[in-house]
Order: C-alpha cells, then sequence, then structure tokens
C-alpha cells in the first residue's frame, strides 16, 4: 500500500527546546489514523511542522507521496495536497465560503468547470450548500464551522489531510456530525491523520490505526483496544504499563 504520508526520526525545537524527538509515522493512501495524547506531548506542533510553520527547527525526513515536503514553502506544501483544518476556525469577514474556495481552487489549478462542479458535489455531501453565500465561517456554531473545513479540503481534494482537534469544544451531537464528516472524506486517494486529546471521538468513527503520542514520540500504536485502555485508565496508566517515567507539568514546552 502506497504511502501519502512517511515521517522518519522527525525532530523539532523551539527556542533551544526540543518537542519532537524522533517521530516515526506512515500514513498510507486510503486509511484513517488517529494520534492522540496528553497536553504538551507534541501532537499540535507535528501539525505545525507538517504545513510549514517557520517557528521550528527541524530534522528528520518528511515526504509526501513519495517527494520531500521539509525543504518545500508552506504554499507549496498546500499546493502538492497537505491540508489542514484548524482546532480553532476563523471567520474570514467579507469573503463567501464560495468566493473563497473558487480562489482557493484556482491557485490548485482547477478549471473553473471543475470548481463548480466540484463545489456544488461537496456542498451536497458535507450539507454545506446554506452556507455558500455567507462569510466564511460568520454566525457558525462550532461542529459547522469544523463541518466546513472538511467541506473546504474535499473541494480541493487533498493528497495528505491533517485535522488537529477537529472534536475540540464540540458537544456530543456536532462530534458525531463532525465523526461522520470524516468519514465522508475516507478515499483511497487520500490518507487523513487526525489529531485529538480525547477518545470520544473514535466511538462515531473508525480509524485503520491509533497512535499514542507522549514527550514528543509515539510510544504506542494499536487499534481501538488501544483507545478502550487510555478511556478506561487514563495516560498515566499507559505510561506505566510502558515503563514511561512521568513528566512535571512545568516542564512541557505548551
Amino acid at each position: 500500500m502506497n504511502a501519502a504520508l512517511e515521517i522518519v526520526g522527525l525532530e523539532a525545537s523551539v527556542d533551544d527546546v526540543k518537542i519532537l524527538k524522533g517521530v516515526d509515522l506512515t500514513v498510507p493512501f486510503g486509511q484513517i489514523h488517529a494520534i492522540m495524547g496528553p497536553n504538551g506531548s507534541g501532537k499540535s506542533t507535528l501539525c505545525h511542522v507538517l504545513t510549514g510553520k517557520a517557528d521550528y527547527v527541524v530534522s528528520g525526513s518528511a515526504t509526501l507521496n513519495g517527494e520531500d515536503l521539509l525543504s518545500r514553502s508552506v504554499d507549496e506544501r498546500a499546493r502538492m495536497g497537505i491540508l489542514q483544518a484548524f482546532q480553532y476556525p476563523v471567520e474570514v469577514a467579507g469573503v463567501g465560503l464560495s468566493e473563497f474556495m473558487r480562489e482557493a481552487a484556482t491557485e490548485f489549478g482547477m478549471s473553473p468547470a471543475v470548481i463548480e462542479q466540484r463545489i456544488a458535489e461537496q456542498a451536497v455531501r458535507f450539507d454545506m450548500e446554506r452556507f455558500l453565500d455567507r462569510a466564511v465561517n460568520n454566525d457558525l456554531s462550532g461542529g459547522e464551522k469544523k463541518r466546513s473545513e472538511i467541506f473546504q479540503m474535499a473541494v480541493l481534494g487533498p493528497k495528505v489531510a491533517v485535522l488537529d482537534e477537529i472534536d475540540s469544544g464540540l458537544d456530543i451531537d456536532a462530534v458525531k456530525e463532525v465523526s461522520q464528516a470524516v468519514e465522508a472524506m475516507r478515499s483511497p486517494d487520500v490518507g487523513i491523520l487526525m489529531i485529538t486529546h480525547y477518545s470520544r471521538i473514535l466511538r462515531y468513527l473508525s480509524p485503520d490505526v491509533i497512535h499514542v503520542m507522549m514527550d514528543g514520540r509515539i510510544v504506542a500504536t494499536g487499534g481501538p483496544e488501544l483507545a478502550d485502555e487510555l478511556e478506561a485508565g487514563g495516560y498515566e496508566a499507559l505510561r506505566k504499563r510502558l515503563g514511561i517515567e512521568s513528566r512535571p507539568r512545568a516542564d512541557l514546552p505548551f
């Protein structure tokens, strides 16, 4: 199975604080991989490094469909096909969602006819038709904003979709809706990397693989049983089982 995203020995530091300490991860096309972990474990830093935030000193490698990612600029990475859904989507005043998507898709090299077709199809698929003429994320609920992020990704057709805390701040009904939207993204043409603190979203979707990140490393990989273990005993119980020493909270970089 071809790798949409392959990460080997990825390290990242900011202000002389090492945050990622050798991350190895492969996400094949057609699969959803979930990364869970406590606050300060490096999950969001991994998202930032993959999408090109400039604050970090980085070593190791990351490839997207076999092409080097880390040497590319932010816009080059997006055009290559890696897109991120944000934990806190912002409102874009005065810019309609359909207008925004036309501009973005044009940057991706799509023809006007293809753009209109993709907007129409994905708006139906993700129940976004009534929001197309609104300003981006204007007066949307938390769940609607997250669904809008996934709709935007689906229009652009990424090779790798990075979902950073897609369930953050949502009530149970919104979590269900967003879970359905993530499952609707599943395709042989995309690998999905979903970052989350909590196992509740995993009750409503079925990732192919679950990884646990602690202290800048992936320390465990498995299936639903790993989420069940975390639900039952929390991260400290997993630390004890794996023989990983607890780190003082004050030492966490983020």
